[in-house]
């Protein structure tokens, strides 16, 4: 993972972890290593995660630190989401596709919907970032946050989109210096878990 991308997961992680010390030095280390236009779709995408109240925050710190102005707004066709927002679910998912759409309808259709037109379509298939480097970025975020279902999935979502078990390290050691020790030691077995059932099923062939 290069340093520019170790920069992107420690500013996710440091989001989620509410370190405001964590954040500032986050959000330095970005603006000096990571391409800005990257960093703002961090910052944008970050509100999935953790809500608009933290992900505006760390907005505010960015433009405050770097003095780097709002880009210009660029509107989209609203009806692209859907179909953007299915196939990137469908990459990062493989082959539990289908499975996450079912389960996530039966909790509530508006949230199966709402996953693929605003997660996955209006938010992380936008252009300005890989959709490797945005999952793990959530991945550094998730962990930090402490959600040990979604970073399952996500793990799982990170190599789906391209990244080797050791950029999804290097994100889980940026996570890890910003965490909880709780949280931290979480991450670490919820990779494990992920590590091991892929063995399983490699040797099951």
């Amino acid at each position: 993972m290069t340093e520019a991308d170790r920069a992107l997961a420690r500013l996710a992680a440091a989001i989620a972890a509410r370190d405001p010390d964590a954040l500032q030095e986050a959000v330095d280390r970005a603006a000096a290593s990571a391409d800005p236009n990257a960093v703002e779709e961090v910052l944008l995408q970050s509100y999935l995660f953790v809500g608009f109240p933290v992900a505006l925050e760390a907005v505010v710190l960015w433009r405050q630190r770097t003095g780097t102005a709002a880009p210009e707004d660029q509107p989209e066709d609203a009806l692209a989401w859907r179909a953007r927002g299915e196939a990137v679910c469908a990459t990062v998912y493989g082959g539990q596709y289908g499975r996450l759409r079912s389960n996530v309808a039966r909790l509530h259709p508006a949230y199966e919907r709402w996953m693929l037109e605003e997660g996955y379509g209006k938010v992380l298939g936008r252009p300005g970032l890989s959709l490797r480097a945005r999952e793990l970025c959530i991945v550094a975020q998730l962990a930090a946050l402490g959600a040990p279902r979604q970073l399952y999935s996500h793990l799982r979502g990170a190599r789906n989109a391209g990244a080797g078990d050791d950029d999804i390290e290097a994100a889980l050691q940026e996570a890890a210096a910003v965490s909880s020790a709780r949280c931290a030691h979480e991450a670490r077995s919820v990779w494990n878990s992920v590590v091991g059932a892929q063995r399983t099923s490699d040797s099951g062939r």
